[in-house]
């Protein structure tokens, strides 16, 4: 049973009692990511995000992590382009421990100087090893590239730069603005009491303030663009994206389901083309990356400089099948039946529980019944994919970015086209 309650200054708490469960899972979710940041403060939410974890006015860091240690239980945070969240999972019976540990960290942290030097280092490492990792780093210059000149091309992770002139003072103005009730929601999944949970959160928070109304960012204009990398690599890295729906519009489910036959796994078109029959890479697959208001479908591979060009020509032509034929009646089964399998295991974790009740919240502003998204797959037609293609397969909003031994030549802006 989902249970929400809104508290006087706006944060929000959404729960799921699972009775046969012997975890529970427990976030804070604050509705705030790499689109907020200022351009002088590039990476300053997952800056944040570190920090927390390293000592409040109660507890040290060592003290944090033997908190969550004793129990065996899990703690951790991560940051996107529109939330952060930090998150325990533990016993049951260590619930009320945990929540007074998140509580704690999001309303005490104290940023020590010498601890914000530390994490600088360590995160100044984090954007090294991304940059040593050309399979990881060509999506995030691809972000760059498709959201050119919008806040969701931002890197979460920031630059050298920003990340490197970041101040105490930049980081406790921006608490104040955005860790705020209107921005903050408590999501929590397993065996659990709904009103246990409302009423420390409301006790602990009771000073946190609403917070203002903050203006949404312009919708991001696409354009055709080719972007190259060059390095001395014994690949070449490949993403090639197109607009997609943003995480609420109707049409979504036709989405999820094209972006699995496509290359959302082993028996995909992508995987069963390029990687079985071309034998081109070893890697090949595709993703949608949707926001809350737009969104990516995004293709990746990573093969030979000899065979690149090839491989792009292969990747253009499996895209341009879907605007123009009817996918297979097995495959659009296959890829339901996947979709619906997927969900339903997922559903085992209260984890992934917690995860979908914050989501299903920011995104869609209330829960979505297991029954309603498993109906959502099970309408996709094969006109209703074709259609969606015909709307969001078009030259204007391809992106290719390429790194690794490449040759601007092989690469003309008419090469990208799906005619």
């Amino acid at each position: 049973m989902v249970q929400k309650s809104v508290l006087e200054n706006g944060m929000r708490v959404i729960t799921e009692k699972i009775p046969s469960a012997h975890s529970v899972t427990v976030g804070f979710w604050v509705e705030n990511g790499s689109r907020h940041e200022r351009v002088s403060e590039g990476g300053i939410s997952h800056f944040i995000e570190h920090m927390l974890f390293k000592g409040t006015d109660r507890r040290s860091a060592l003290d944090i992590a033997k908190e969550i240690d004793s129990g065996g239980g899990v703690l951790n945070g991560f940051t996107g382009p529109e939330y952060s969240c930090y998150y325990a999972k533990v016993l049951a019976k260590k619930l009320p421990q945990a929540i007074d540990l998140l509580s704690d960290i999001v309303l005490h942290s104290i940023f020590d100087l010498d601890e914000i030097e530390k994490e600088r280092r360590v995160i100044l490492q984090e954007i090294y090893m991304q940059e040593d990792s050309p399979d990881e780093q060509v999506h995030d210059l691809f972000s760059q590239l498709f959201w050119r000149g919008h806040p969701l091309g931002k890197s979460v992770l920031g630059t050298r730069d920003s990340v490197g002139s970041l101040a105490r003072d930049q980081f406790l103005v921006f608490l104040q603005e955005r860790y705020c009730g209107r921005n903050i929601l408590v999501c929590a999944a397993g065996d659990l009491e709904h009103q246990e949970i409302v009423d420390f959160i409301a006790e602990a928070f009771q000073e946190i303030p609403t917070g203002g109304e903050t203006s949404p960012s312009p919708l991001p204009e696409y354009q055709r663009r080719i972007e190259f990398v060059e390095k001395d690599l014994e690949q070449v890295h490949i993403c090639l994206g197109t607009r997609a729906f943003p995480q609420n519009h109707p049409n979504r489910f036709e989405s999820y389901v094209m972006n699995t036959i496509l290359g959302g796994s082993m028996s995909s078109r992508l995987f069963q083309k390029i990687r079985e029959e071309r034998g081109m890479a070893y890697s090949v697959y595709s993703y949608l990356n949707n926001h809350s208001d737009a969104g990516a479908l995004v293709v990746y591979a990573g093969t030979s400089p000899e065979d690149a060009p090839h491989a792009v020509a292969l990747l253009l032509k499996e895209l341009k099948r879907f605007a123009t034929d009817l996918v297979g009646e097995d495959e659009l089964r296959s890829a339901k039946e996947q979709l619906r399998g997927n969900l339903l295991l997922s559903m085992e974790s209260t984890e992934n529980r917690m995860t979908r009740l914050a989501k299903n919240e920011i995104y869609m502003g209330r829960n979505l019944a297991l029954k309603e998204v498993l109906h959502g797959f099970e309408k996709v037609t094969r006109e209703g994919i074709l259609k969606l293609a015909e709307f969001t397969l078009q030259d204007e909003y391809l992106n290719l970015q390429l790194m690794g031994k490449v040759r601007e030549g092989d690469f003309p802006l008419l090469v990208l086209t799906l005619g």
